[in-house]
């Protein structure tokens, strides 16, 4: 009887023994861990002493080497968590911080090796790339290469960035410069230069040549096949109604009988002019130009009509009648005047939220603010579609400093704290909930149908969202340091005064050239048509009474501290 108790005693020994040493090890892994991620955390115990933004020039036409550093990317997740201060559910990142100290160590890696003379030769044997090495070629203020749209990345270039970033926009052509500089285009038109010019190495990929001081490494991108070409960053303007006089000043004219939505838009980008205007079988291209602004969008049946009559021989004959309705695309070219973009030279010490409620307008004024001051945006998510789209700044991590302001729709207490000073963007709720509507049921630029605006979703929409509408403002107005709060409506009314007032509160100098071409450029890819709208008005009594509340409520709060109240068409309704 003792032999099996003593047997089972000396078990349980072994056993509490083993237990200890899995629990000593968990314990260790644990608090490793937790060094690792606190590495990359910014904690700001002095938020009254925090130093101002970076004053900031507009973009140079083109960058020297210095200062150039490796770019930390991070891989981002989503995950669901409750914020701080009774804020809403939101999404919150990143999902593995151990893999950006793994991009931590690659850095001080790479950061302590010379740039010693051997690397700063060519390296044509050791490149990869998908496309085909074309050679070294001047690219100075007199003999530009490449004249199309142009990619800076002081901290992570490499040749596959660029060629894929110009194949995006539509071009056959990618260079790089300085190691750091992409430029896109259709046709080189400067002459060779020696091999030797172009030594410099990518700042990101140390076996690609990256041109060098005034001199481009030009690839030609992966070709496709005719037809096949994949413009991924084109945008339906809309249907417009256009005047015999007007279509006489368009700088280029196709005639293609079997003319196609594709096959026009590759015409104007092979010219490398930003607007496609087009009626079967007439193909024009231009320049951005007022006259096609979402104001003045017609109904699309008009140009679906006219493009199935046949009006080659009358058009031969006597030209356009007096006035038709084309079809018009904004092509991948980028209008020359503000073309550049690039992220901050130097790392911000200051975080600047540009913060609204979903369906505010959020993305319209990033693309805005990146005309205008010629630095991308960042954003506290991850929108792939915004990326493709040219919003750069999504995959940068959003604390690296390196954007002008960050995106984000979050209002809690600890999210709001976390940014130095922010741009509130309000605008009327009943717009904003039908735009998060419309997103939510049909994308970035659709429209949801009658069908989804009679469903049992949304009330449910509204019920959850309207207060949130309100308890966002009233968040930042709370929690927010430094605020200047940005109406929707007033931007639309009075927008370079408007773009002004932001750039002053960004620290950023800008140039007549830039606020003409935002101008131009206003509506951007990423703004919905108001064209199409619910057959029936989607907001009942009991809707609107409760969504009046929410709005003398932020405007009380807004006027008590200090700001002008919300704009006098938001009441009555």
């Amino acid at each position: 009887m003792l032999v099996p108790l003593y047997k089972l005693l000396c078990f349980l020994k072994r056993t509490q023994m083993l237990l200890l040493c899995l629990g000593i090890a968990y314990l260790m892994a644990g608090s490793i861990l937790l060094l690792q991620r606190s590495t990359l955390r910014v904690v700001q115990t002095n938020p009254a002493n925090l130093p101002h933004l970076l004053s900031l020039a507009a973009p140079p036409a083109a960058l020297g080497t210095a200062g150039l550093g490796m770019r930390i990317r991070s891989r981002w997740a989503t995950a669901q968590a409750a914020s701080g201060g009774g804020s809403k559910v939101g999404r919150y990142w990143p999902g593995s911080r151990s893999l950006g100290v793994q991009h931590l160590h690659r850095r001080w890696f790479h950061n302590l090796l010379p740039e010693s003379p051997d690397q700063r030769v060519s390296l044509l044997k050791n490149s990869r790339h998908k496309g085909t090495y074309i050679g070294c070629f001047l690219h100075n203020s007199s003999e530009r290469a490449l004249g199309g749209i142009m990619l800076y990345d002081l901290r992570k270039m490499t040749s596959s960035l660029c060629q894929d970033t110009c194949s995006e926009s539509g071009y056959q052509f990618a260079g790089l410069e300085y190691g750091a500089e992409c430029h896109c285009g259709n046709r080189i038109s400067s002459p060779k230069a020696p091999e030797e010019d172009c030594s410099l190495v990518c700042r990101g990929e140390r076996g690609s040549p990256c041109g060098g001081v005034g001199r481009l490494s030009i690839y030609k991108v992966e070709e496709q096949l005719p037809g096949h070409r994949k413009f991924r960053n084109i945008y339906h303007r809309g249907c417009f109604k256009v005047t015999k006089s007007t279509i006489s000043t368009f700088p280029v004219y196709s005639f293609q009988p079997n003319l196609t939505t594709q096959s026009c838009i590759g015409t104007c980008t092979d010219k490398e002019l930003p607007l496609a205007v087009f009626r079967k079988p007439h193909c024009f291209c231009m320049q951005t130009s007022s006259l096609f602004s979402v104001s003045q969008v017609e109904d699309k049946q008009l140009c679906v009509e006219r493009s199935d009559l046949n009006h080659t021989t009358a058009f031969a004959s006597t030209g356009p009648a007096e006035h038709d309705h084309y079809q018009v695309y904004h092509t991948p070219v980028l209008d020359s005047r503000c073309k550049e973009r690039m992220f901050l030279p130097q790392r911000s010490a200051s975080l600047v939220a540009l913060s609204s409620f979903p369906g505010a307008g959020n993305t319209w004024v990033r693309h805005l603010i990146e005309l205008v001051t010629g630095y991308y945006t960042g954003s506290f998510y991850f929108d792939g579609t915004l990326y493709n789209k040219g919003f750069k700044g999504e995959k940068d991590y959003w604390k690296s400093g390196r954007s002008i302001c960050v995106k984000t729709h979050e209002s809690g207490q600890r999210d709001i704290q976390m940014f130095d000073s922010a741009i509130l963007l309000i605008r009327n709720p009943y717009r904003s909930l039908m735009a998060e509507f419309n997103r939510k049921c049909a994308g970035h630029l659709g429209h949801a149908t009658d069908a989804q605006w009679s469903s049992k979703e949304w009330p449910e929409f509204v019920s959850s969202y309207a207060s949130w509408w309100a308890s966002h403002t009233l968040g930042w107005l709370k929690f927010g340091r430094r605020l200047l709060v940005v109406h929707y409506e007033e931007l639309q009314r009075t927008l370079l005064p408007q773009l002004r007032v932001i750039a002053a509160f960004l620290n950023v100098t800008i140039s007549e050239e830039r606020l003409l071409c935002a101008q131009s450029n206003q509506d951007g890819h990423f703004r919905r048509s108001g064209a199409q709208q619910p057959s029936t008005d989607p907001f009942t009594p009991d809707m609107r009474q409760m969504i009046d509340s929410f709005i003398h409520t932020v405007d009380q709060a807004l006027q008590s501290r200090n700001f002008s109240g919300l704009p006098q068409d938001y009441l009555p309704r």
